[in-house]
């Protein structure tokens, strides 16, 4: 990301057709948990990453095809500008484990307001992208998305580095809104994951695929 900040004007973010980014990988925490059991889930530098994308000095676009969970709905919601097909859907997974999306949470309210990001967390229910664009997670979809991101580079391609810098340094300094709930959201992240129940909870679901809830 340094080297995007000192040359680049518009940073694309891409995943596979079918999954743009599906959040933690719950099978490296289970391996990390029985191997190290004491060691501190640290969320920050995936913080700092969204940060940098909201607020670095260029523009970050997200061109999202298929699904989206959980963290990377952060990285869609730090982005300046998404782009997305049809298959898009999007979801917050996170309550079903006992958890919740603290750190995603700041990023996403700041795009879609209070209510909606309340509803994706309580309900972890998908939303396709015709009502992701409805609430303002999207900002522009099409059935085959590739064309729509050509159209979109070469407007952005037009603007001058010193030009984005200055504008995301003004916005930025509007709302300070993610900087100041960065402490809080990180501290909330460590907390839920250093539960001996979640952690209990993400390890049974990885050997059995059982959710917390069902029986053995």
């Amino acid at each position: 990301m340094t080297i995007c900040e000192e040359t680049a004007n518009v940073v694309v973010l891409e995943g596979l057709p079918e999954v743009f980014c599906f959040g933690a990988d719950f099978q490296e925490l289970q391996e990390k948990w029985s191997s190290h059991p004491n060691d501190v889930h640290d969320p920050e530098p995936l913080y700092t990453i969204w940060l940098k994308l909201a607020l670095g000095p260029y523009v970050s676009v997200a061109h999202v095809r298929g699904k989206v969970n959980a963290g990377g709905v952060g990285f869609v919601a730090a982005s300046d500008i998404v782009i997305a097909d049809e298959t898009a859907q999007f979801s917050l997974s996170e309550m079903l484990f006992g958890l919740y999306p603290a750190c995603v949470l700041p990023f996403l309210i700041r795009r879609v307001g209070f209510q909606r990001a309340h509803y994706l967390t309580l309900t972890t229910q998908q939303i396709t992208a015709s009502q992701a664009a409805a609430w303002g997670l999207v900002d522009a979809y099409e059935a085959q998305s590739d064309g729509l991101l050509r159209k979109h580079l070469l407007r952005l391609r037009r603007l001058s580095k010193a030009g984005i810098t200055s504008y995301k340094s003004y916005v930025a300094s509007l709302d300070d809104g993610l900087q100041t709930a960065k402490v809080q959201a990180l501290n909330a992240n460590k907390m839920m994951f250093s539960l001996s129940r979640n952690q209990e909870g993400i390890i049974r679901y990885v050997n059995t695929g059982k959710f917390p809830w069902e029986d053995d």
